[in-house]
């Protein structure tokens, strides 16, 4: 890792229940909160805070959201109090120049693509987080630029985290399937992994890939993955695989560290973990 640079990375966050398993995939995400230096703030574009406009969140104490239904209350409990950093929503402001970025100051907060993550990456909840929203209006080009502006952040010790899922069609879930991907998905999240290892710059082309409008039925979780390849574009650290995976056919867990050793895959459950709702799987907000 670049002295005085701050790593990046993009996570398959899965399931909400992930909040409160312990597998495969959160012992990753532990072990890169532990990994990296103790950022000043960290940023996260997350799939879940996806509307008309650039945004970033812009106010003190942001509320835990829990944008889902169907799961256990121990889920709806869950808190994330982490402070906000107001100063950081005008340096993405200036960084981003000329794109015009809002600042929301009392609508928005840290939804579950956030913090499902971070209770497991830095537990204590005591770095200030701040979410940059996704553009619905904009196409793919767009958000691999916002993302490479956002490079700059990194030397100023901000950890930027794309929280989504390469391949994300909740309509195509099988549950006999907890830890398999079906060909379709393993095709595109295998020529996903080939561009952001080797060619980060090429990965707004995955659109032109044969299983795009299968494995990218909504765009929402798939954009998070062009700002880190943008920031990866953006410099020369390398691109790693922090951790791989399917769950449940459709879906693809596989996560990705900018400028970070990769860290050795961690012990833990095989299972991605149960959803564990009472709503069709077609339907739960993940």
């Amino acid at each position: 890792m670049q002295p005085g640079l701050m790593p990046a990375a993009f996570v398959g966050h899965g399931s909400p229940m992930n909040a409160l398993e312990t597998n495969r995939y959160t012992n990753a995400w532990r072990a890169l909160g532990s990994a990296v230096p103790r950022p000043r703030a960290i940023l996260v574009i997350s799939a879940h805070w996806y509307i008309n406009a650039t945004a970033v969140t812009a106010m003190p104490r942001p509320r835990t959201i829990h944008d889902f239904y169907g799961f256990p209350q121990e889920l709806f409990d869950v808190s994330y109090p982490a402070p906000g950093l107001p100063e950081l929503a005008e340096e993405v402001s200036d960084v981003a120049r000329p794109t015009w970025v809002g600042a929301d100051v009392d609508q928005w907060g840290i939804d579950h693509g956030t913090w499902s993550v971070l209770v497991h990456a830095f537990p204590d909840a005591s770095i200030p987080v701040v979410q940059l929203a996704i553009n619905a209006n904009e196409g793919l080009d767009y958000h691999f630029e916002l993302g490479a502006k956002l490079a700059p952040l990194r030397e100023r010790g901000v950890l930027i985290v794309g929280s989504g899922n390469v391949v994300h069609n909740l309509g195509g879930m099988n549950p006999v399937l907890p830890d398999e991907g079906f060909d379709w998905a393993q095709r595109f999240d295998e020529a996903a992994k080939a561009r952001m290892t080797t060619e980060p710059a090429g990965v707004a082309e995955l659109d032109g890939h044969r299983d795009f409008r299968s494995a990218v039925p909504t765009p929402d979780h798939f954009i998070p993955l062009l700002y880190i390849a943008g920031l990866a574009a953006a410099g020369t650290a390398g691109t790693d695989v922090l951790i791989d995976g399917y769950a449940y056919g459709s879906l693809s867990m596989t996560s990705y560290t900018v400028g970070l050793d990769a860290l050795p895959e961690p012990d833990g459950a095989d299972s991605a973990g149960s959803l564990a709702t009472d709503a069709p799987l077609d339907e739960a907000n993940i």
